[in-house]
């Protein structure tokens, strides 16, 4: 078992949402600043979004910016990525990781690695 695990990729159009969630195990994902990644084939994986461990900072790459919405669920320990009006661009495997305190977290991240969940949008 990981110690993350993603959910709620899948097949969708262009222009439609998805919502992907993040849970732990045997990890509190509340003490943890949790970031989203993606990673297409072929390439390496790359920063989607960030939310601070309280929930209060939101952050966004420049490209899901105003498209995306990123929340959390401490009752629940889960991480969500609301992902709306998808392009072609979010295609790929998409992964939640416990970002380093103090650090950029598009660099520096926990080895946490789960499955994740895969993303195709498909026109």
């Amino acid at each position: 078992q990981s110690r993350l695990v993603e959910s709620g990729g899948g097949v969708a159009q262009p222009g439609e949402s998805l919502r992907l969630s993040c849970t732990g195990r045997e990890l509190s994902l509340s003490y943890y600043a949790m970031g989203w990644f993606r990673q297409a084939p072929g390439k390496e994986r790359e920063g989607v979004s960030c939310i601070s461990s309280s929930g209060s900072k939101l952050d966004y790459t420049d490209s899901v910016n105003g498209r995306f919405i990123v929340s959390r669920e401490k009752a629940k320990k889960a991480v969500y990525l609301q992902m709306n009006n998808l392009n072609p661009e979010e295609n790929g495997t998409h992964y939640c990781n416990a970002v380093i305190d103090g650090r950029d977290w598009l660099y520096y991240w926990n080895d946490y690695w789960g499955p994740g969940t895969q993303v195709t949008d498909s026109s």
